[in-house]
């Protein structure tokens, strides 16, 4: 498993994570086992915004002895007392769910207390004038909750809330279906998208990803709005390679959907190669990085996506960008205008006059 350090809490979180959306209507047999499976290779964030109540107490069986490795995810407004999912912004119900949910989950502590799947503004102000902001803010001075989340598939909604300069953790949904405008969640435009990721890089905000395959439509021929199937290795790399974006939550069922997903950690950097969606961006994002390196190898050993990443975050005002790009063994500078980059580029990125750009830049 490969780790990536959180910026902000200093925790280890495994690339590859758990969306428990399906698995609370496996067999309990095969839910506890698929949990299992997971936590002995390696992953250890789960989310639980599921699907129905049973994940909770198949979680708590499954992770039972190996609690403190684990990282959660837990959802203030999430609502099980039907059996089912639902969503709620009664304060009332919120502080029964939480208290049953960590019941279930045979824990005393949530490690990521979520704002719960906020999409409109209006759901943010019910959130706060119902008092569940309130609630969880106490919740994490008491120390049940270790840091605060926020689970949004809005950009303008989850900028706002990040103004509140109390969210540490993202869940946003991230794939190319939504980033290039297809599908249900394809809210906002790509450029719109894009600036959410770099802001939360630029202020250390951890993302976590919902919705790696469109709900499988990514996966599929038929259903692919791209005409093609990307593989899971593409989709999780596509993901990963977004600015701020700590780890991949793929919804599982079984096993065999857990062993999907951690093949990603053996893929061959073809197996996950992306490249062929260029054919399909939408103009906004033609001529934009995306950081995919499908330029590399530079011939002058220019790291290319890292130098575009740490630009496009100096710009946007994070002090450490200029620090880290300047520590780069090799720098916008050194590019020898060969233009190797240029004629790799799927997104038609002009990469050699983009470093002669970013070069003065960092003169400065």
């Amino acid at each position: 498993m490969e780790y990536r350090i959180h910026p902000r809490t200093g925790d280890p979180i495994s690339i590859i994570g758990i969306g428990t959306g399906p698995v609370g209507d496996s067999p309990e047999k095969e839910a506890i086992d698929a949990l299992r499976f997971a936590a002995e290779n390696g992953i250890n964030y789960v989310d639980f915004a599921t699907a129905g109540a049973k994940t909770f107490r198949y979680a708590g069986s499954a992770f039972a002895d190996v609690r403190r490795q684990m990282l959660y995810q837990l959802h203030f407004g999430a609502n099980y007392e039907s059996g089912a999912y639902g969503w709620t912004t009664d304060l009332d119900t919120v502080k029964r769910q939480v208290d049953w949910a960590l019941s279930e989950l045979k824990t005393d502590y949530i490690d990521f207390g979520f704002i719960h799947c906020l999409d409109e503004i209006s759901d943010w102000e019910s959130y706060q004038k119902g008092g569940v902001f309130d609630y969880l803010l106490q919740m994490k001075e008491k120390g049940v909750v270790r840091h605060i989340g926020l689970s949004s598939h809005t950009p303008q909604t989850a900028q706002t809330i990040l103004d509140t300069g109390v969210v540490e953790q993202l869940m946003f949904s991230i794939n190319p279906g939504y980033d290039y405008c297809h599908g249900e969640f394809a809210i906002g435009s790509s450029c719109e998208r894009m600036a959410l990721y770099r802001r939360c890089e630029a202020e250390k905000i951890g993302i976590s990803v919902m919705k790696p395959y469109s709900g499988g439509q990514l996966l599929s021929d038929a259903a692919s709005p791209f005409g093609k199937a990307l593989s899971a290795a593409q989709c999780i790399r596509y993901a990963l390679d977004k600015p701020g974006v700590l780890t991949v939550l793929p919804g599982v069922r079984n096993r065999t959907d857990v062993a999907d997903a951690l093949a990603y950690l053996t893929a061959s950097e073809q197996q996950r190669d992306y490249s062929s969606l260029s054919s399909y961006t939408p103009k906004d994002m033609t001529g934009v990085c995306v950081y995919c390196n499908h330029c590399a190898p530079c011939p002058a050993g220019l790291n290319i996506g890292l130098i575009n990443k740490y630009y496009d975050l100096a710009k946007i005002g994070d002090e450490m960008a200029r620090d880290h790009y300047e520590k780069l063994e090799h720098t916008a500078a050194d590019c020898v205008s060969c233009g190797h980059c240029d004629r790799r580029c799927p997104f038609q990125v002009a990469q050699s006059a983009r470093m002669r750009e970013i070069a003065a830049y960092f003169w400065k």
